[in-house]
């Protein structure tokens, strides 16, 4: 019956999305101000029933309630609560279906929180989202139906891929969805600024907040995917050129691009076009992203197995959001008025170049990521496009930006000073260059392109830091004064140069955990000891163990330095019976320096077994930094500006009567 009452709500979501995509989009059109408020109400009541139908989808999850096939298919009796929760969106049908919970919770806070907005926009935006809801609810009913029953009802389930059972795992996908489907927000805006012809600074003030929430988590999202391929995958890496990894990347950077073209956008008036285009592209790229996980058309551990015909269904959706959305741009965009004019040495041409540095990136991502697939669906050949490409293309594209990071915010708006600020900016240089000499000299002549990474790094966090005190005139002005200015600083300011010195925290930990990582790939036998970048590492033997639904070998392994022991690993491999799958599960003990990373292999027949260990040095600076980047998305969310909006302008009355 749960299931049964959850369809019935899906379909109950789709009436309210079919009235919420049409009559305030024709209020708008008619000037009609109770059908425009309308998409008020429709919004918030297509996210009450699609929420009630996931909570009705978790609900046969937890009961077990393997009549239904989606349950079946990814549950099973003995399989640890959490995991029968997050189960519910760990398959095609039901992450649809969080999809679009997260697709009408944004519509919903645009409709409560969106009382600054005019209401043709709001009312054009949220038709907008409703027609997006509409073509993935229908998708979802047509061939994608969760709840579907299952006729004769199976004794139990065929359990959750293995590899799914994880909890960074299970907090991964609603991230990332939360990010793709934010940047939905930002596409309906354009649309609706398109339909009715007119877009200026406001708009883009309306428009950043929604964009840097989906921004935010779209960081988080990948981050955390990338820290479970990190542990769970037992490779030793954090970054393979995945193409499903290429499809939640390629909207980051645009998303980026995006971020910055509304903050001049919204500072100077200018950048209109070329803003409401990228809004477009960003949502197409997370379009993308979705057809390809979901088509079949990639072999990928991070993929979903579905057949063609949902793929063809994507990609129907796609050819009419993302052509109409073009079609819409050509026809409006040369009827929008251009914004202010400045000059090319200004702040306003530093985040241009920005710009176009984020946007050759994401097309450089997006070519290798596409072309074996058009090659092969025109010629039949297959080819691998993998991380030699995308290191030799992507990194000389990003080195150039990341250099130009700490002139942006030291720059005037409309003209800029170039000389004057490399001469304020000659300190951080010379820490830079000092630390990529030293670095260099410390590994006896080590790898020029790493000290200059490490240098490069410092570069950008030391901009980031001076950037701020320059602005509280640090050592320039008395102490109080000082502290006047930052706490008078918007809070934005602050968020950017968090978020500037997380880039510089990432770089540093990419280039230390590249350059000087160590691997050793050996047999031991037990008792046998393994000395490994300082680490003196003990094999005391393997031991068997039962998990709730699985079995597994565990490795213990003693980690000393001087004699102390600092660790104690117990990487396994472990075998679920149900789906016969085994998995490796990494020994990783993090210490200030990096990583130490222990992976067991199978037996070898004589005793001994495969070993595999990697030192990762710094490798955890590089989730630190995303998540220090989140933090200041979430610092410039505060500023004051995002949280009261744009003001409505009040009514001037012609002749007001006298006072009595």
């Amino acid at each position: 019956m749960i299931a049964e009452i959850g369809h019935f709500a899906t379909l109950l979501a789709l009436a309210f999305a079919l009235m919420q995509g049409s009559l305030p989009i024709w209020g708008a059109y008619k000037g009609d101000t109770r059908l425009m408020e309308s998409a008020r109400a429709f919004a918030i009541g297509q996210f009450l029933f699609v929420s009630f139908a996931f909570a009705c989808l978790v609900a046969v999850y937890v009961r077990s309630d393997f009549s239904v096939l989606n349950v079946w298919q990814n549950s099973h009796s003995a399989k640890p609560l959490i995991f029968k929760i997050t189960g519910s969106w760990g398959n095609h049908e039901g992450s649809m279906l969080l999809w679009v919970v997260i697709l009408a919770f944004f519509g919903a806070l645009v409709a409560l929180f969106g009382n600054n907005l005019p209401a043709r926009l709001r009312a054009n935006a949220l038709g907008v989202q409703g027609w997006i809801s509409i073509a993935f609810l229908f998708f979802i009913l047509a061939t994608s139906n969760p709840f579907a029953r299952l006729s004769p009802v199976p004794f139990d389930g065929q359990d959750l891929n293995p590899i799914l059972q994880d909890i960074s795992l299970a907090i991964h996908p609603p991230l990332l969805y939360a990010g793709y489907v934010g940047f939905s927000m930002a596409f309906s805006f354009a649309i609706a600024a398109l339909i009715e012809g007119k877009i200026d600074a406001a708009w883009a003030r309306w428009v950043r907040p929604w964009t840097l929430i989906a921004w935010m988590f779209l960081t988080a999202g990948i981050s955390m995917g990338s820290w479970w391929a990190y542990y769970e995958l037992g490779w030793g890496g954090w970054w393979f050129w995945d193409p499903v990894e290429n499809a939640s990347f390629m909207p980051w950077l645009a998303g980026t691009a995006l971020l910055h073209s509304a903050l001049v956008m919204e500072r100077r008036a200018a950048l209109k076009v070329w803003t409401i285009l990228l809004a477009i592209l960003t949502f197409s790229l997370s379009l993308l992203g979705t057809f390809l996980v979901r088509s079949g058309v990639l072999t990928s551990v991070h993929a979903f197995a579905v057949d063609a015909e949902r793929g063809v269904f994507i990609l129907a959706i796609m050819a009419v959001f993302i052509g109409g959305a073009l079609a819409l741009f050509a026809w409006r965009a040369p009827l929008l008025r251009q914004g202010g004019l400045f000059a090319p040495v200004s702040r306003e041409g530093a985040l241009v170049l920005n710009n176009l540095f984020l946007a050759t990136a994401a097309g450089t991502v997006l070519i290798g990521t596409l072309y074996p697939l058009v090659l092969e669906a025109l010629t039949g050949e297959k080819i691998s496009v993998g991380a030699p490409f995308f290191n030799k293309t992507f990194g000389p594209t990003m080195i150039p930006l990341l250099m130009l990071v700490p002139f942006g915010p030291m720059m005037a708006w409309k003209r800029g000073d170039l000389l004057g600020t490399s001469q304020r900016l000659m300190v951080v240089a010379a820490l830079a260059l000092v630390t990529a000499g030293a670095v260099y000299w410390s590994f006896n002549g080590g790898p020029v392109l790493a000290a200059l990474g490490v240098g490069l790094a410092v570069w950008l966090i030391g901009g980031a830091i001076f950037e701020i005190l320059w602005r509280v005139k640090f050592m320039r002005a008395p102490v109080a004064e000082s502290w006047r200015r930052a706490g008078g600083l918007p809070r934005s300011s602050w968020g950017t140069m968090t978020a500037h010195a997380g880039i510089g925290v990432v770089l540093l930990g990419i280039v230390s955990a590249t350059a000087w990582r160590t691997e050793v790939i050996t047999t031991m036998n037990p008792g046998e000891t393994l000395t490994v970048a300082g680490n003196d590492i003990t094999f005391e033997g393997v031991s068997p163990r039962q998990g709730p639904n699985y079995s597994e070998d565990v490795g213990q392994f003693t980690v000393r330095r001087d004699g102390l022991v600092v660790a104690r690993l117990e990487p396994a491999k472990r075998f679920y019976s149900v789906r016969r799958q085994p998995t490796t599960e990494a020994g990783i003990k993090s210490f200030i320096g990096g990583d130490l990373y222990v992976v067991l292999g199978d037996p070898t027949g004589d005793g001994s077994y495969v070993v595999r260990i990697y030192d990762n040095p710094l490798v955890t600076l590089i989730w630190i930094g995303t998540y220090i980047m989140v933090l200041g998305g979430a610092v410039s969310l505060s500023d004051r500006r995002f949280r009261i909006g744009v003001p409505r302008r009040r009514r001037v009355v012609a002749n007001p009567a006298p006072a009595e």
